[in-house]
């Protein structure tokens, strides 16, 4: 695969840009927004013009979590929150995709790394423009070192890391405008040097069941604008007490919940508006015993 494959959009966002509707998807603390829009643009206005010595900023933030939990959706709705306070009004938003970096040809995955990172991602962004650079699951290319001894090539996982390693060093340096979100479902995966390079390192957490209300409720209420029945159902106090069993489960999963529920009767697939409370409920409790159980090994192959 060329580089030039592994970058799934290349875009201009502005604060009015559709993807407002990503950020607003998500439902965390609103401190973590807050944080991650503030580093972003704190990074974007200060390290232009003060050299790395004085900043030691790299321009990279690092969203952690377990999966499901919106880390790529905020990343990927980041740049429209920043537009408004950066010159010009605009922010690129450039999405990489990792896997496709790594190589089992020797020495491959540094090449390709040292090229997309350290060349063509500052070359898309070399008009200065502030750029937002999308590294879902980094984890992949950024490898812990400390535990390559356990790959089947460890030498190359070593030389792969210390790529993305000095292509951080350099853009630190000599691309300013350039801002780095990574995300990772697996911090103990991902190289301590790497982590170190984080000017932030945020948690993104499975929602508490606040949250999860919210969640059950702005899906249902979306659907209530062609099932008006189930706009009842989302103000119901009955969801306060669902929202309490759905403890466990992330976002992702919280949103799907509510169409599993309306699969579990062919009455509610054809009519959804007939959805009910126990409906729900159970679906929930399903969904949450699903979650608890115990990960069944893979057979090695």
């Amino acid at each position: 695969m060329k580089v030039q494959e592994c970058v799934l959009s290349d875009e201009l966002v502005t604060a009015n840009s559709p993807e407002v509707a990503l950020w607003d998807a998500i439902v965390v603390p609103r401190t973590i927004k807050e944080r991650l829009r503030n580093q972003t643009v704190l990074s974007l206005l200060v390290r232009p013009d003060l050299p790395f010595e004085v900043t030691a900023l790299h321009g990279l933030c690092t969203l952690y979590g377990p999966p499901g939990t919106g880390k790529t959706t905020l990343a990927r709705g980041l740049p429209a929150q920043v537009a408004s306070y950066v010159p010009g009004g605009e922010v690129r938003r450039i999405e990489i995709n990792p896997h496709g970096l790594m190589s089992a040809e020797h020495g491959q995955s540094q090449q390709r790394v040292s090229e997309l990172l350290g060349e063509y991602v500052p070359g898309l962004a070399s008009d200065g423009t502030p750029t937002v650079v999308i590294l879902d699951e980094v984890e992949s290319m950024a490898v812990a070192r400390s535990a390559a001894s356990l790959a089947a090539n460890p030498a190359d996982v070593h030389r792969a890391t210390d790529a993305v390693l000095t292509a951080l060093d350099l853009n630190a340096t000599q691309h300013p405008h350039l801002f780095f979100v990574a995300t990772s479902n697996f911090t103990s995966a991902l190289d301590e040097a790497f982590l170190s390079r984080s000017d932030a390192a945020i948690l993104i957490p499975l929602p508490e069941p606040e949250a999860l209300r919210e969640i059950l409720t702005s899906t249902l209420l979306t659907l209530a604008g062609k099932y008006p029945a189930l706009g009842d159902l989302a103000r119901s106090s009955a969801m306060d007490r669902i929202a309490e069993t759905a403890h466990g489960l992330d976002g992702r999963r919280t949103r799907k919940v509510v169409f599993e529920a309306l699969a579990q009767r062919l009455d509610t697939v054809l009519d959804p508006g007939r959805l009910t409370e126990d409906d729900l409920a159970a679906a929930v409790r399903n969904a949450v015993g699903e979650t608890s159980q115990p990960e069944v090994p893979r057979a090695a192959y």
